[in-house]
């Protein structure tokens, strides 16, 4: 048994944990998720580089409906939350046959609501982009985008729940893994698909030099790269498919695999029980809501952005992308405190379950600010990597500078809300994100936008963010988002 096995071990059978042995258990669960949200924003920003090689238009088609894919997609995420907390809870109360009886009936309960995700998606994805007040050069090639990308639901759901159940396990490497390799086999479909077959002229020479032993040289020769020159649906089917093959990894490596979940050899129903989809539904549906009024108040900035032109909405999109390398780090430590919080919260040891929440909001923080300053610097060449429209990159640079500063905020507020997701409580900390986004965001874009433009849609952006993370950081401190915890004699 490995190090982070015993350690987790620990939590769920009452044994002592010094703070070495927390701060240690931490960064164990940490690192792999971090590197993996690291991987999967890469995945998304050599899509976004790929498809801006070939304009601001088609980088503007991706964008003016990345908000609605990004409502889609919190569908499947919070149905994957609402069972796998559960999975947590109970692995930390040492209720194997339990969460492996979650896990089963969240399978079929998961496939049901991606396949009407799906239908719902494939029927409005033709007129979606002319909702949002997209022009007519690029709403045909968004529509598709859009269809492509719903009709990888099921796939989605597969890949988003085997992945959260293996977390909130214990087991953060394998699926961290899974993701960093999907990033790879994305590039390697996206070159083959978004590019036409195209002829490269390769002159290689060695010149005379007084270190030279040998003189060689080359005359020109041609290299032929294949491709199928499918433009911005290459990027949709690249990814589809480097999805799939990863879906059906860690669904294999849940059912066969992986201790705590395995079904493999364990009978029982995969029909799914009314107190299983009612907690499911206790946990996700705050979130849900929350993520669906967060995606529509994204997208009326989308709307807010729109008549600024196809410019603003191009590096509003890879801004957005770029400034992604800072924040997914986050989301990546939130993976962790989900499922340290989770398992301590199920084992009913208060205590520790408060050491684990600050030490991975703090942890959060401080890789945050780190990448909010290294953004600051390194805006003009981000920025640089996904277009060569010089406008875009311009304007990208200057709003990223302006979000730079609100890091620290976003990442108490991203830890944070991880903590109370493996606590259970989900409803107060949804409600608190609603009210900063549409309060505070959405009403500063809307003031700022017809004067200051693009710049003034990110300044509301970075004062709002900065406002939910003192907020967060305020209901982890005095918050009774441990009310529920059913402590045990051995709790530390």
């Amino acid at each position: 048994m490995n190090t982070k096995d015993e350690l987790l071990l620990r939590i769920r059978e009452g044994g002592k944990l010094s703070t070495a042995d927390q701060l240690k258990l931490t960064a164990l669960l940490s690192i792999p998720a971090i590197l993996a949200q690291i991987s999967s924003i890469l995945m998304f920003y050599i899509d976004d580089a790929m498809v801006g090689s070939l304009g601001a238009h088609a980088s503007a088609s991706i964008g003016i409906v990345a908000t609605s894919m990004w409502l889609f997609w919190s569908i499947i995420s919070c149905a994957a939350t609402g069972f796998s907390v559960q999975v947590a809870h109970r692995v930390g109360a040492n209720d194997i046959s339990g969460a492996r009886s979650v896990f089963r009936q969240s399978l079929l309960a998961s496939l049901a609501l991606a396949a009407v995700t799906m239908t719902v998606g494939a029927l409005i994805s033709f007129p979606l982009p002319h909702w949002l007040g997209g022009s007519d050069d690029i709403c045909a090639d968004a529509s598709l985008y859009f269809l492509i990308f719903t009709l990888g639901a099921p796939l989605s759901m597969i890949n988003m729940l085997a992945a959260s159940m293996l977390r909130c396990a214990g087991n953060i490497k394998v699926p961290s893994l899974a993701n960093m390799v999907m990033c790879f086999l994305d590039v390697f479909f996206n070159f083959l698909l978004i590019f036409p077959t195209r002829t490269i002229h390769l002159p290689i020479s060695i010149l005379n030099s007084p270190f030279s032993i040998f003189n060689f040289q080359f005359s020109d020769f041609e290299l032929t790269l294949p491709g199928a020159g499918l433009g911005v649906a290459g990027a949709a089917v690249g990814t589809l498919a480097a999805e799939a093959i990863v879906a059906l990894y860690l669904l294999w490596f849940a059912v066969v695999r992986c201790p705590e979940l395995r079904l493999v050899g364990h009978s029982g129903s995969f029909v799914p029980e009314k107190p299983v989809l009612r907690e499911a539904g206790n946990i996700a549906g705050p979130i849900f809501l929350q993520r669906v009024l967060m995606n529509v108040a994204q997208i009326t900035i989308t709307i807010i952005v729109a008549p600024l032109g196809a410019v603003a909405i191009a590096a509003n999109a890879l801004g957005i992308t770029a400034e992604s390398l800072c924040y997914m780090p986050g989301y990546g430590i939130g993976e962790a405190a989900t499922t340290l919080v989770g398992q301590s919260f199920g084992a009913g040891r208060r205590r520790l379950t408060e050491r684990f929440a600050w030490m991975t909001t703090l942890l959060g923080i401080g890789v945050m600010t780190l990448m909010g300053a290294v953004m600051y610097m390194a805006a003009p060449l981000m920025m640089a990597s996904l277009t060569p429209d010089e406008a875009v990159r311009q304007l990208g640079t200057e709003c990223l500078r302006i979000e730079a500063w609100a890091e620290p905020g976003f990442a108490a507020s991203i830890v944070a809300m991880s903590v109370f997701v493996g606590a259970g409580d989900t409803r107060r900390p949804s409600f608190m994100n609603l009210f900063s986004m549409w309060a505070v965001r959405v009403t500063l874009a809307a003031l700022l936008a017809p004067r200051y433009g693009l710049h003034g849609v990110w300044f509301g952006m970075a004062v709002e963010l900065t406002f939910r993370g003192i907020i967060f950081l305020l209901r982890l401190k005095f918050g009774r988002w441990l009310k529920k915890i059913k402590v045990k004699a051995t709790q530390q």
